[in-house]
C-alpha cells in the first residue's frame, strides 16, 4: 500500500458498505440490512484514497469466536496491497481483544485462499466443511 492511502480502524458507513460490496463483486445488502448489521461489528478497517473510501474489510464476533467478513476493494484499486493491510490490521486488533483460545473463521472466495493464507488461515476440509443458508430466498 502506497502513501497516497490511509487507513483507519473504523466501522464503514452504510453507504460505503452497500457500494463496496456491489462494485468489489459481494452479495450486494441493502441499506437496510447493513443499518441493522453495521453496528454489530467489532473491528472494522476502511481505507481512504483522498477522501473516498476504496476498501473496507469487518470482524464479527462474540469473545470466543469470530468471522472476518466483508473484505472489498474497489476495482480500480486492486492489486496495491490494500487486500494485505486491510487484513494486516484487522488481525493485529483481533490479536489485542481475543482470547488465545478464540475461533477465528471466514469463507475465502476463490483465489483470496492465498491472501488469507499468509495470515495464518487453513482450510478446515476435510474434518469439517463451511455450511450457509441464505434466509428468505
Amino acid at each position: 500500500m502506497t502513501g497516497e492511502y490511509t487507513i483507519s480502524v473504523e466501522v464503514p458507513a452504510v453507504d460505503d458498505y452497500c457500494r463496496l460490496r456491489r462494485v468489489a463483486g459481494l452479495t450486494p445488502r441493502s441499506e437496510k440490512a447493513a443499518t441493522a448489521g453495521l453496528p454489530n461489528t467489532v473491528i472494522g478497517v476502511v481505507i481512504r484514497h483522498g477522501a473516498e473510501v476504496v476498501g473496507m474489510g469487518r470482524v464479527m464476533g462474540d469473545g470466543l469466536c469470530y468471522q472476518v467478513v466483508d473484505i472489498a476493494v474497489e476495482p480500480d484499486h486492486q492489486a496495491r496491497g490494500l487486500g494485505k493491510a486491510i487484513m494486516s490490521a484487522l488481525m493485529a486488533e483481533l490479536r489485542q481483544i481475543a482470547p488465545a483460545e478464540a475461533y477465528v473463521s471466514l469463507i475465502a472466495d476463490g483465489d483470496a485462499k492465498h491472501l488469507y493464507a499468509q495470515y495464518g488461515f487453513e482450510p478446515t476440509a476435510p474434518k469439517s466443511i463451511g455450511m450457509a443458508q441464505w434466509i428468505g430466498r
